[in-house]
């Protein structure tokens, strides 16, 4: 299918059935955090509805649509160039009927969706308070990276409003986040479930970390073992080639 592309925008090919985005080369690109996400969540069940808070060019719903027999996945996204991006995208893989874009801010969610809507809510959010770290960056990279027009509260109180009971919620955000992570799913009635941690390899600290909560389910949290981006020789350890489909 032939797709207009803008100035500054390219195809990637995301090496998995076929699928593939558009991405501007000056805007936020999708990272590994996002296929972390995607692989992290495919066990959602068949005929699931799902919703992805800050979806960006849509990778997270692209690749989950690969990955599970979803029903329906909404991505929305508050950069109106952004979402445009992620709408064509969803058509450059005919994926119409099953992805559809909302450009909204997540804190406005209410007046579309009625409460207890989705199965299942996938995040990543943006990861740094506002006015921290490196801020000399185009404003849709700004608005990505820092929590600019909702923070990390507003996530998870609009994930706890959307969800059904027993819904699934998955996060993947920075280890320096998780007190505050864990501390606000439960607050919100979203209990930590599955914890998993992201390394870059076995000698550094942890880069990402993965959640998965249930809405109004029981305590009880299992830590699953390391994720290791690279081996010692600065590979691609096997459990990210079969994630990126390489073996």
């Amino acid at each position: 299918m032939k797709i207009e592309l803008k100035e500054n925008e390219r195809i990637d090919d995301l090496e998995y059935k076929g699928l593939k985005i558009i991405q501007d080369e000056e805007g936020f690109c999708f990272g590994i955090d996002s296929v972390l996400l995607s692989d992290f969540a495919k066990g959602i069940k068949k005929g699931t509805k799902v919703i992805d808070l800050g979806t960006g060019t849509g990778i997270i719903p692209i690749l989950l649509c690969g990955k599970t027999d979803l029903e329906k996945v909404i991505g929305v996204e508050i950069q109106e160039e952004v979402a445009d991006m992620a709408k064509r995208s969803s058509k450059l893989n005919n994926l119409e009927d099953k992805f559809e874009v909302v450009n909204e801010n997540i804190l406005n969610l209410k007046n579309i969706f009625k409460n207890q809507s989705f199965d299942v809510i996938v995040s990543n959010p943006p990861y740094k308070k506002k006015n921290t770290g490196v801020i000399n960056e185009n404003t849709k990279k700004i608005i990505s990276r820092h929590e600019i027009t909702a923070n990390l509260e507003d996530f998870i109180k609009v994930a706890k409003d959307l969800l059904k009971d027993k819904g699934e919620f998955y996060m993947v955000h920075r280890p320096e986040r998780l007190v505050d992570i864990l501390s606000l799913m439960r607050q919100n009635k979203i209990e930590p479930k599955v914890l998993r941690m992201v390394y870059s390899n076995e000698y550094k600290e942890p880069k990402l970390v993965l959640i998965k909560g249930i809405k109004n389910a029981r305590p009880f949290l299992k830590v699953e073992k390391n994720l290791y981006i690279y081996d010692k020789d600065g590979n691609y350890t096997n459990e990210i080639l079969k994630i990126y489909n390489k073996i």
